[in-house]
């Protein structure tokens, strides 16, 4: 009797009978028609080369109009609001107490931490992910700014002071950015640098500044106001700066934590301006609202 596997080792040589006909077949293609596809190969990479130096010439020809016309307006990659202070009437100064703006190595790299992506980092180093929300500062300062009161030149000031005690201003001709991770970038320069400079002028449009704040940078006999949920004195922000003297600048002070208490002595009272707990960028939207309508600012 013949054996099966004797079969399957005839099927074998054919298969590789085949690949070497393959094999001599494209071994005897002529030299003429490889040099030929050489020759065009060569070409297109040649056009390549041409037609992105080309567009690289017009993009640096644009990139340089941009630069030149916007060369006033910009500021380290942050924009400037031109709009001229009112010195001759009162106006009013924010400051954000408790900021979480805290920068650490994370890897090899310097990051400004929060919840988002640093919780695992966090929890490695027994602190709470829930405390670092910098995007509470950026959304508080992204309405103080973006409001009437400062397109109107009332906005003497921007105070921030973190939760680790640093104390740095804002200006107030200045245009925060929109999206959270450059406005991250910006903190990080901020804290790793103590301030951020305007390009030509070299105003120094974000800066940390020496504490205390009610002893170096609030304006004298100011009216200075605090608010927190837990305050007994619940009042119609509007109805209350009615009851304000208008002959000087009131100070405004909002927690940009997550949760608790502002504690500061400087403040002279505590008000609630309303029934529900608020986050910190809708309160200072009802501050700006009633401003803006006592004021008659539309």
């Amino acid at each position: 009797m013949v054996r099966p596997y004797g079969i399957k080792v005839n099927k074998r040589k054919e298969r590789t009978e085949r690949y070497d006909k393959e094999e001599e077949e494209v071994e005897e293609q002529p030299k003429f028609e490889r040099k030929q596809k050489a020759r065009e190969s060569s070409k297109k990479a040649k056009k390549e080369i041409t037609s992105r130096a080309e567009e690289g010439n017009e993009e640096e020809e644009i990139t340089e109009e941009v630069t030149a016309a916007a060369a006033e307006d910009i500021v380290g990659g942050i924009p400037i609001v031109l709009s001229a202070p009112n010195k001759e009437k009162p106006g009013v100064v924010f400051v954000l107490e408790k900021a979480s703006l805290e920068v650490a190595k994370v890897g090899k790299t310097y990051q400004l931490l929060n919840s988002d992506d640093h919780a695992n980092f966090l929890r490695k180093n027994n602190r709470n992910p829930a405390d670092y929300r910098p995007d509470i500062t950026h959304q508080a300062l992204l309405m103080i700014l973006d409001s009437p009161v400062n397109k109107a030149g009332r906005l003497k000031a921007v105070y921030v002071r973190t939760e680790k005690g640093v104390l740095f201003e804002v200006k107030p001709h200045v245009r925060i950015p929109r999206t959270f991770k450059r406005f991250a970038g910006i903190m990080l320069q901020l804290l790793q640098k103590l301030s951020i400079s305007a390009v030509g002028s070299g105003e120094k449009l974000l800066r940390c500044v020496k504490n205390p704040i009610e002893e170096y940078h609030l304006p004298v006999n100011s009216r200075k106001i605090g608010f927190s949920h837990s305050s007994e004195k619940l009042v119609n922000m509007q109805k209350h700066l009615a009851t304000i003297s208008d002959d000087t600048d009131t100070v405004f002070v909002v927690g940009a934590m997550a949760h608790g208490k502002i504690e500061c002595d400087y403040i002279d009272e505590f008000l609630s301006i309303s029934g529900y707990p608020l986050s910190a960028a809708y309160c200072i939207s009802r501050i700006c609202e009633a401003l803006a309508t006592n004021w008659n600012i539309i």
